[in-house]
Order: C-alpha cells, then structure tokens, then sequence
C-alpha cells in the first residue's frame, strides 16, 4: 500500500511540473532574445523520430523563446521523418534537414560537419528547457565545453570504473578532465574543440553505437577539453508519452555505456 501511495505521489508532482512547464513556455513574450554575442554563429541542434513528434513543439518553443536567441534551430530527420511531423510543430518554422540515420548522433555529428566554425548546442527532443537555459551556457562559452548536466568520472588504477560507480549529477559547478557532460541538459560546443575522428560514422557506429555522450567526451578531452557544469543540479522534466522509446535508459541500466567505454579505452585509451 505504502508503495502505491509513494508512486501516485510521484506521478502527481510529475503531472504538476509538466503543466508547469507548459504554461511557462506559453506565458514567454513573443519575440527573438537578444544576441548571444559569440564571434561565431550559436546553433542549437537536435534530432526526433515519429515516437516523440507529440510533444517535439512544446521542446521547439521553449528553444525558439530563449532570453539569449541562436542564430539558428535546426532539427534533423531520417529521410521520410518530415512528411509525419505534426502541424504544431510545421507552425514553428523551425529549419528541418535529412541526415543518416545515425540515431542521437543526428543532434551533432551533421551539424558539425555542415558548421564547423560555429557554436553548435544539444538538445534533447523530449526535455523541458528554462527560459535562460541557453543563456546560461553562452554565459561560459569561453570554456569550449559548458554543460548544465553532469556526471563525474571515478577513476580506478587510472582507468574509468564501472559508469554505476560514477558521481551522478554534480550539484555544484565544477571543470576539469573528469567532468562528464550529459546530453540531456544540453551541452556547448566552441568551434574546434573536437578530435578529428568526430565525425567518423564508421569508428562511433562500432564503438559506441549508443552512447553518444561517451563518444563525444572522448572526442573533445582527446583535444585537451576542460568541459565545465554550470549551476546546481539539473531537473530533468520529460513531456508526456516522450520516454516510450528512449536510449537513456539502456545505457543507464543496462550496459550500454560501459561497453561504450570499454571500445573506446581499448581503441584510444583514457584521455587524462
């Protein structure tokens, strides 16, 4: 019974943060932020399949009405995913384009290779995203690699423990060589912070299929990164239906990181 309650309560605060989260994004002035300011273009980037399209405006309006505006919001599809997206989200005028279909790697890799020059930003297609979100990164674009969300590394021998063992989501800022960005809570990107091999679909589809926040650390600490989580801790509040199909949790509990870390140790070994 104790246990029924515990879950009804949580699926109540649930349901109260999600209309919380709607009604703020619906209640933002009309109108562009201001400039981020950046001697680079700001795109901010992220990729959605049909499973997600239901609450995708509710994630493109709470991008598209930041204090601080990109200069770009482009969403990429697997060919044949435009054709399904729903009205609400057609309304948005929000630039689509067709890249492989590469799974969350879609956020990033294409981005990267079409703007090299330019601060690119992530996002997730399933999060709620505060009014001053993007600001706040823009704020410490200067470290190369912001983030809002974060683990920390453990190391053993040094050498990465198990990806349980690590210090789930810092509550304090904090840089430096073991702070792991999560994609989740959107991450910033200065202009050549990435190893070469970023873009190499061949070497991230065999080494870390599914893991693209392991990949992309990899990628920015083999240059020299010192990625920075800015703020407290970050709340992860996901719209309605978004989580029926979701990467996250497999490489949460399941293996799918640590076999991520383990290719890309055996391949490069640890940047540190």
């Amino acid at each position: 019974m104790a246990g029924m309650i515990a879950q009804t309560l949580r699926r109540w605060k649930q349901a109260r943060r999600i209309r919380a989260a709607e009604a703020e994004i619906m209640a933002r002035p009309p109108g562009r932020g201001r400039p981020p300011g950046l001697p680079a273009p700001l795109v901010v980037s992220l990729t959605s399949y049909p499973a997600r399209f239901a609450g995708l405006h509710l994630v493109l309006r709470s991008i598209l009405t930041q204090s601080v505006a990109a200069d770009r919001v482009v969403l990429w599809l697997d060919q044949g995913d435009e054709a399904k997206l729903p009205p609400e989200v057609l309304a948005l005028g929000v630039e689509t384009r067709i890249c492989p279909a590469w799974r969350s790697y879609k956020k990033i890799v294409p981005m990267l290779t079409e703007a090299p020059d330019a601060y690119v930003v992530t996002a997730d297609d399933d999060v709620y995203y505060a009014v001053d979100w993007l600001a706040g990164l823009v704020a410490r674009a200067e470290a190369g690699v912001a983030c809002h969300r974060a683990h920390r590394v453990v190391l053993r021998d040094g050498r990465p423990a198990g990806y349980g063992e690590w210090q789930r989501n810092i509550a304090a800022p904090e840089a430096g060589p073991l702070v792991f960005p999560t994609g989740v809570g959107g991450v910033l990107y200065a202009p050549g912070v990435f190893h070469p091999d970023v873009a190499d679909a061949a070497l991230f589809q065999r080494l870390a299929p599914s893991a693209d926040d392991v990949w992309l650390y990899w990628m920015h600490r083999l240059a020299g990164s010192r990625p920075e989580k800015i703020g407290g801790r970050f709340r992860i509040t996901e719209w309605p239906g978004s989580q029926v199909q979701n990467l996250r949790s497999g490489n949460l509990t399941g293996d799918g990181n640590d076999r991520a870390v383990a290719a890309m140790l055996e391949h490069y070994g640890f940047p540190g």
